[in-house]
Formats: C-alpha cells, structure tokens, sequence
C-alpha cells in the first residue's frame, strides 16, 4: 500500500483496513493530512463511517466466536514477536512519517519507535507470567479459577504517539485472546496504516484486528456499540469522562488513561547538572505533547533564582525547527488548534500574574509550522490555571516551596494523578516524597516512560493500568469453577 519514500514523502491510503482485509470504504469522505511544520496538505486517506465500524465489530466478533478464542497463549505471543519484527523492520520509516503527520523530530520518532517494538515483546512474553488457568482447593471442593478473553475490544488513541499507543493496547489485548477495534485519531492515520501493513505481513488471522483512523462521531460508535464488550481509551479527561460515561450506560467494560499536570520535586540538596537533563526531557519533549510530562517544576525557594536561570538558559538554547533535521530538539505543535490552544494558556498565564523567564512566542526564525518557543513561567502560585490544567505544550511551571511537607502538599493538589519524578541524594527524603505523592508512576532522579511496567494515573489521570501483567488484566475476564 505504501510508495518507496525519500526523507520527506510520505504514503497515501484509499482503503480501509478492515478485519485483516484492504476494502473500500462505506462513503467517499476523506481525511486530509496537514503537515505540522509546513502547513501543507501532504496526503489523505478515506474516513470511515459508523457503517464501517459496523463492519469491522461483526469481522472481531465472528474471529472472536471463531478459530481465534481456539488459540493457545503461545500461538499468541508467537504472533506479537512476529508483528514486533515487521514493526522493528520500519522503525526508520515510521520515524520520517511520524516527523511528516505529527512533527516530531526524527531523532525522537527513531526511539519511539523502538519503544513500541519492545512493548510488543513484552506483551509476546506476558504468557508465561500470567496464570491463564490456576487450581485451587477449598475444603473438600476442588476450584479453578480461569481467565478468559473479555471479547470485542473498542480501542480509541489519540494523536501524540499512534504506534506506540495501538502497541501498548494491542500487545495486552491479543495476548489475552481479545480482538480489536482500532480507532486512531484522525491527525495521525498514516503511521497507523503503515502498522496495519506490518500486521498483515505477520500474518495476522482474518477479523482480529481492524484499523479505522477517524474522529468523535465514530469515534462514540465504537464506544456504543453492543458488540464491543470493552473499550480502552486513551486521550484527554474531559473526553474520557464522555466515554465512561457511555461504557456505563451499558455496562460494558473501561480502561481509561487520561490526562496529567505531574509534578517533579527538586529537593535542597540536588545538583543542577544532574536534574536538568532528564527535567528538560521529561517537561517539554516532543513539544510537551506527553501526557506524563512534568510540567510542574518544585523547587525550594531559596534556589528558585538559581533554578530558573539554569532552566532558562538550557531551553532557550534547544533547537527548534525542521523535524526532519537530525540537529532539531523540538518539532511543531501536532496541529493549528493545539498551537492556539497553548498560545491561550500562555496568555493566561501572563493574566495571572506569573513571569516569563524565556519563550512565550513564536520562534521568530520560523515563518511556517505550528512552532511555540519552549516557555518557563516563574512566580507561578499552584492555585494558577496554568499550574492546574494540562496545556500539552512546551510550557513549564516554577513553583516555590518552603519545606518537603509543602512539595508534597503541592504535588498532591492536583485533580490530576499520573506521573512524577524526585530529585535529591537523600534517601529519607526520596523514600517519603515517593511514598505520598499520589501518582500512578513516580522516578528517583531520572524521568521516563517504561514500556514494560504498569502505566496509568490515580484520580482525573483515569483508571486501570496499561502494559506488564497489570495490564493484560483488564481483557480478561475470571471465571470460577468447583468440580
């Protein structure tokens, strides 16, 4: 389906993938695909209709009553190594089409890549750590507990990152046994439909998995319909508080990974040099369209001076610009609306009082793109709306502190819950900061996103937990037996 690429071209798609099949779509909409640092058009490919999600709910259902429920965890985990082979085979691909839809550098499309094949391994070796089967006595009754694939599964992605986002929810949900749905947002259809072709490649068995890069509107269609026993979302709370509420209209099963404004708390005794590299990453990679990015910065108040100079300095030097130039640190926003959307946060930020330490503009070297400079806000006080609403952009807010008890205070105000990191050589100190902040993942010293563990956030950040045997636990369903 796809065309030899050079750097910058990028494939076109005129049918859907539908239950392991190439077919044409219900209706002759199409999407149009907006190259964030050019502003250009550079390809399109047919919008599904609730019609085709019809389609691709009866192929998994009928694959689900069919040989796949038949197939043993061991075909399956043979079946993920196979579909993480054709996946590693393009990573370099998928990075220039990932750089061409979405913006993000190559440099990091490369590494994300990479990060979805392991998460596809991971999920091929989650066999021999989950009990499919476990006996049990009770008295004199002999019991087997089962665990069965919950059936159907709707999964919903955002934007941000497809193919690592379809892997992560793939590799849990065909371990289990389950079959898919997939339902990419519309601003990132093509690496999706090259992930489809990998899947085919791996030889995939017909209806198990389905493809349908499309908006809200099918999006709900998914989300409703009778024949999908689960649903997996991925995207921002105001939208998962919809989808949650649709599942329990009908009961039907929910994970939910939501949004985040996580907190990285820098204590006294920290060395600058060890916590700007990974701070930086962690706060503004890939644009801050992440959503476990620290975008609250703790820092004691005697060394808030000292911190924002350094912060400063560092993200005024990172290199914006071209994401297909190795040299590029930062690539453009995903699309117009999130540049608008982050340029209003930080007007609003401006409104309520904080200060502008470096960025708060367009990049004046750049005339095309969706760009927004890397900004620091200081004097920023929790109770801010910057400093309590994700902005999903290169925005970073300082906040002071007088004491740990406060940090902590600080971090754990939040409506949100998802991620975090501690900075210090103080093992009392990193002990107790890690056992009371409230947040679904928390790093000493470093920050990241571990494809192998458990993914997922207390309070607005959602509910259940993606990846490691945490997460092949919300496709199955328990079953007890007394024989």
């Amino acid at each position: 389906m796809t065309s030899v690429m050079d750097q910058k071209s990028v494939p076109a798609f005129e049918k859907l993938y539908v239950g392991g099949e190439w077919v044409e779509p219900a209706g002759d909409a199409h999407i149009e695909v907006i190259s964030p640092s050019t502003e250009e058009v550079i390809s399109r490919v047919p919008e599904p209709t609730p019609a085709d999600v019809d389609r691709a709910v009866a192929a998994a259902r009928d694959a689900f009553a069919g040989p796949w429920r038949k197939t043993s965890p061991e075909e399956r985990s043979q079946l993920l190594n196979r579909i993480a082979d054709e996946v590693e085979k393009r990573v370099p691909e998928f990075a220039a089409v990932f750089a061409a839809e979405i913006g993000a550098p190559v440099a990091l499309g490369g590494p994300l890549h990479g990060m979805a094949v392991q998460m596809l391994r991971q999920a091929a070796g989650l066999h021999e750590r989950v009990a499919f089967v476990e006996d049990r006595v009770d008295g004199d009754a002999n019991v087997s507990i089962v665990r069965e694939p919950v059936g159907v599964v709707g999964a919903i992605i955002p934007w941000n990152a497809p193919v690592g986002g379809a892997a992560l929810k793939l590799g849990s949900a065909l371990a289990a046994g389950c079959t898919v749905v997939l339902k990419p947002a519309p601003e990132g259809p093509l690496t999706t439909y090259m992930l489809a072709e990998c899947l085919e490649a791996a030889g995939v068995p017909e209806g198990v998995v389905s493809i349908l890069p499309a908006g809200r509107e099918v999006g709900e269609h998914l989300v409703r319909h009778p024949d999908v026993d689960k649903v997996t979302f991925t995207g921002s709370t105001e939208a998962g508080k919809r989808v949650g509420s649709l599942c329990g209209e009908r009961i039907a099963r929910v994970s939910l990974e939501l949004g985040g404004k996580s907190a990285a708390i820098i204590a006294d005794d920290a060395e600058l040099g060890d916590v700007l590299p990974t701070l930086l990453a962690g706060g503004i990679g890939h644009s801050g369209q992440i959503c476990a990015a620290l975008t609250r910065v703790l820092v004691p108040r005697s060394r808030a001076a000292e911190f924002a100079e350094a912060m400063a300095f560092a993200m005024s030097g990172m290199v914006v610009g071209d994401p297909f130039d190795p040299a590029t640190m930062l690539g453009p926003l995903a699309m117009e609306r999130q540049r608008n959307r982050v340029e209003s946060y930080i007007e609003i930020g401006r409104q309520e009082g904080a200060k502008i330490a470096c960025g708060g503009g367009r990049p004046a070297h750049l005339d095309k793109g969706f760009y927004v400079e890397p900004t620091l806000f200081t004097d920023v006080d929790n109770s801010m709306r910057i400093a309590r609403e994700e902005i999903f952009g290169p925005v970073i807010s300082m906040i002071s502190y007088d004491s740990i008890d406060e940090a902590i205070d600080i971090a754990n105000d939040s409506p949100y819950g998802l991620s975090g990191s501690v900075y210090t050589n103080d093992q009392q100190i990193a002990k107790r900061v890690v056992s009371e902040v409230r947040t679904g993942q928390i790093f000493v010293n470093s920050h990241a996103v571990c494809a192998s563990q458990p993914f997922g956030g207390f309070k607005q950040s959602g509910h259940g937990r993606e990846g490691g045997p945490e997460g092949i636990a919300a496709y199955l369903e328990t079953k007890m037996i007394q024989w």
